[in-house]
């Protein structure tokens, strides 16, 4: 039986203004399949603080073009209100490969017209770093970016970036989402008549070839790029999505041009038809891109997820080809990034680092070798890209140089401000080019890594839920639980200290003694244990699960293969002890 209220938002759409097929589906889920309408109608698809995600299909609890045109138009609403200047208020947007993120862009493109704002549309697939790139180079009050990054094809997404290309951040974050959720109506939405209206300005060409001059200028060993960089043998796979626009550009423009593509997954495609999900964290991911550097007996595999915002990366190694997880990237490109900079003499006296709470230690470890600082922030880029125009506007403050998150994402430099799988490829490639120069690997460099500050291993557990109504409701009473009786001990190891980011409280485990932290609220736990183990505890911001998080560091050890065994072990032990008392 259907509840009044979901039986409401269900006869609205029945009833309203909506187009026929819609219609039609939702009549036939009635007599089909009524669970699944339930979950469709149940609520409204909220706005967060980035944007909107979930599945595609009908319903307010959906990802449709109804659900787009009414965020879009709670952003229109929401740019008027801000202090005039004397530029005119633009918008610049772009879209994935995924299904309908055309229409979406288009049509969010046509609200923000038909409300009198110019809008700068790109006519192709773009990836989402470039949309950061083109809302400053076009000086736009604000940008969206169509896409639900590397989650699997049936979901879709909308992220709002602001002035500074960075993703919005309070104040604007609440207040755009107040003005959304005051769209109770198609009645409230203005929308241009056609994609011809005066106010849409079709782009493209101009902005690929600035943002691909900048990147150009990134490289800390450009010389060496351009004479040698044909002998790294490079396989790359956009995994269906938008960076094969431009990063085969990117690559040959800086010497890299021996370069092999997974032609397969270098047609971008939303239905992903050679993939169970394109996130290039999952191993089934980056299969095909694997077996191609083994046949041709290739150097480096890089694979970038359908917006282009992440990198994986697999590196052949003798007989053998090893994929680096997002912790050992990231911490290898910093390596890279400091060394490259003290011997061009170029690191600042005030250079800063950023990690997020979830990423490894070790990359604190580094920068704290080489003397700098290195500051923590919440998961997510926009944390990051926050510190870069907070140190904008401090006289002599911290000069950010690089910040990354285990997740697969990284920013070196300030030309986009979210994290960038294009920049970051050609990164990559220069620090393998600079490694087999002296016969060496990214396997070679980052075991020196752990031989100099210490073996840190890290693992992930997702513990998942149903995308439905029960589902969420069961993550957040898992969450709840974890919260209100913290364990004392895991796996055999005590619980010492305790960080509730919900209270912003540090909790002393052993005194009970409470202080502050000074990090924004957010729904983490973090169990520090007293053999100096690490888990970490959040739901997904993007998909119905709750990741949990597990980090051992050894800084004692004879043979560092053995070592490795035995911290994975350990890190496994420790991930599945948190999940039982998870569930």
């Amino acid at each position: 039986m259907i509840d009044q209220q979901i039986q409401k938002r269900i006869d609205t759409w029945l009833n309203g203004a909506y187009d026929q097929e819609t219609k039609s589906t939702i009549k036939k889920l009635l007599i089909e399949n009524e669970k699944e309408l339930v979950d469709a109608f149940y609520t409204n698809l909220s706005f967060g603080t980035g944007g909107l995600r979930g599945l595609m299909g009908v319903g307010t609890n959906r990802m449709n073009q109804y659900t787009v045109k009414a965020a879009t138009q709670g952003i229109a609403n929401y740019i008027k209100k801000q202090p005039k200047t004397n530029q005119k208020p633009a918008v610049f947007i772009s879209y994935d490969s995924r299904n309908q993120s055309k229409l979406f862009a288009e049509e969010a493109a046509k609200v923000l017209a038909g409300n009198g704002l110019h809008v700068y549309l790109t006519e192709k697939i773009r990836p989402t770093p470039y949309v950061s790139f083109g809302c400053r180079f076009k000086g736009c009050q604000a940008a969206i970016m169509i896409t639900a990054s590397h989650n699997p094809k049936e979901y879709n997404g909308y992220k709002v970036y602001w002035n500074d290309g960075a993703q919005v951040l309070p104040p604007h974050d609440e207040g755009i989402i107040d003005e959304v959720n005051l769209i109770t109506s198609l009645e409230q939405i203005k929308s241009a008549i056609s994609l011809n209206d005066p106010h849409i300005e079709h782009i493209l060409n101009q902005v690929d070839e600035v943002y691909l001059s900048e990147i150009k200028k990134l490289p800390l060993h450009q010389k060496q790029n351009l004479e040698k960089g044909n002998q790294l043998s490079i396989v790359y796979t956009s995994l269906h999505g938008t960076g094969i626009t431009l990063i085969p550009k990117a690559f040959e423009q800086c010497g890299f041009t021996n370069v092999a593509y997974v032609e397969k997954q270098c047609i971008p495609d939303g239905d992903f038809p050679t993939l169970k999900s394109p996130n290039p964290e999952e191993k089934a991911a980056l299969q095909l891109g694997i077996d191609l550097l083994e046949k041709i007996n290739g150097d480096i595999l890089i694979a970038t997820d359908p917006d282009a915002d992440r990198v994986g990366v697999a590196v052949k190694h003798g007989n053998d080809v090893i994929i680096l997880n997002g912790n050992q990237i990231a911490c290898m490109l910093l390596d890279h990034i400091i060394k490259g900079l003290n011997a061009n003499g170029q690191m600042p006296k005030n250079a800063a680092f950023i990690k997020t709470i979830v990423t490894t230690e070790l990359f604190k470890e580094i920068v704290k070798s080489a003397q700098k600082d290195c500051f923590d922030v919440l998961t997510g880029f926009k944390y990051i890209a926050e510190k870069i125009r907070e140190w904008e506007t401090i006289a002599d403050g911290p000069k950010y140089i690089f910040g990354a998150e285990e997740s697969y994402g990284y920013l070196y430099g300030t030309l986009v401000r979210d994290k960038d799988a294009i920049s970051t490829s050609l990164m990559i490639a220069e620090m393998a080019l600079s490694l087999k120069l002296e016969s060496k690997t990214l396997v070679d460099k980052l075991n020196d890594i752990y031989k100099t500050h210490g073996l840190f291993v890290e693992g992930l557990l997702s513990v998942k839920f149903e995308e439905t109504k029960d589902g969420k409701e069961k993550m957040q009473k898992g969450m709840e639980k974890l919260e209100r009786n913290p364990p004392k001990s895991i796996n055999g190891s005590a619980v010492i200290l305790l960080e509730n980011y919900a209270k912003s409280i540090f909790i002393d485990m052993k005194t009970g003694k409470e202080s502050v932290l000074t990090l924004p609220k957010s729904d983490v736990l973090i169990f520090w244990l007293e053999d100096g183990s690490k888990l970490i505890v959040r739901p997904s911001g993007t998909e119905p699960k709750i990741k949990i998080y597990g980090g051992i560091v050894n800084k004692k050890f004879d043979n560092i293969e053995v070592a490795l065994v035995q911290a994975k072990e350990k890190v496994n032990l420790l991930l599945a002890a948190l999940e039982k008392v998870l569930r």
